[in-house]
């Protein structure tokens, strides 16, 4: 249930407004936007009385939310989200690549990239020390030397680092990352999220292979209601019928959740596709479609690369994409919620 109020609500009349919700056992979320201001009821809101509420002198309209999700509901928040991961925003008309390779390899390697990735415009980078791997005989990551050699490159750069976690138990090593992913394999591992939630981390959420988009906003949900509202979502394709490409890249996902959340959305064109060739075509068409953000794999060698090397780009690629990037950003579709 959301509540809207109307303009010249004093703060003393919301307080006293908040205080009568609690005394019901129901959590409030107030979001103080340009014309209105919304206080988002949550909890069992089933014995609330919408006449009674609607009835008081500040309220302007009381209506009820169908969807499960109720932090992450646009309806909530109609203002866009902007995350601060490391003094970069996300979110809210600020557009950001998150670039790099798939694996840490070395501190050359991962050292050399970050370079070369800021220089081409990125604003994050990325890079796995922890690697799920479909065979249990492929490289797994570097895993805490991974995060070292990430500190480094982020010492000789400046760019705040992206690296995705695979265990509750990791979470201490995840201190110096500045935004915590969260893969397609793990985006329902409900114990991980909680304790997610009660970090003060920014989170990359990434959808799982095979999960709707409800399923995806009830991942972000489990993350948001243990008091952690930064969430990034991030769309890396779906499992499909269709073996030309590694998976479907589901662009229409950027439409669909600017309408149903306030969430930032980007877009990770490598692991959607598994082939380097579609990235460029895939990151104009997620950047003109209105996507936050733009999620890239560049290695500076991929033929030899330990992970995925088919997908990523070279360091003078990428510059290619991102300059294709940055001259339709400006014309990229702008979302009303009318």
């Amino acid at each position: 249930m959301i509540v809207v109020l109307k303009q010249n609500t004093k703060p003393e009349q919301l307080e006293n407004l908040k205080a009568w919700i609690h005394s019901m056992g129901i959590d409030t979320h107030v979001s103080v936007g340009q014309n209105h201001t919304i206080i988002g009821l949550v909890g069992d809101t089933s014995q609330v009385d919408m006449d009674l509420v609607g009835s008081l002198d500040i309220v302007e309209s009381v209506k009820r939310i169908q969807e499960p999700f109720k932090n992450a509901n646009r309806k909530f928040h109609e203002e866009d989200l902007v995350v601060d991961v490391g003094g970069v925003k996300i979110g809210g008309g600020n557009f950001q690549i998150i670039a790099g390779p798939c694996s840490v390899e070395s501190r050359e390697q991962v050292c050399y990239v970050a370079e070369c990735v800021k220089k081409s415009g990125a604003g994050l980078l990325r890079g796995g020390a922890f690697k799920p791997r479909t065979s249990p005989y492929a490289f797994q990551g570097l895993k805490g030397e991974g995060i070292e050699l990430l500190q480094e490159a982020k010492e000789k750069t400046g760019l705040p680092i992206v690296s995705e976690i695979m265990n509750i138990s990791h979470l201490p090593m995840f201190e110096p990352v500045d935004l915590i992913q969260v893969g397609a394999r793990n985006m329902q591992n409900f114990d991980l999220l909680r304790e997610l939630g009660r970090t003060n981390k920014p989170i990359l959420l990434k959808r799982g292979l095979a999960n709707t988009i409800d399923e995806w906003l009830m991942s972000a949900e489990y993350i948001m209601a243990g008091g952690n509202e930064n969430v990034i979502l991030c769309e890396r394709g779906i499992r499909t019928f269709e073996t030309r490409t590694r998976n479907t890249l589901d662009l229409s996902t950027i439409p669909v959740l600017k309408k149903l959340t306030h969430l930032p959305i980007i877009i990770d064109p490598s692991h959607a596709l598994g082939y380097s060739y579609m990235v460029k075509p895939m990151a104009m068409a997620a950047t003109a479609a209105g996507a936050d953000g733009l999620m890239i794999e560049v290695h500076n060698d991929p033929p030899h690369a330990l992970c995925d090397g088919a997908q990523s780009l070279t360091p003078e690629a990428f510059d290619d994409v991102a300059k294709a990037v940055f001259q339709i950003r400006p014309f990229a579709c702008k979302f009303t919620q009318d």
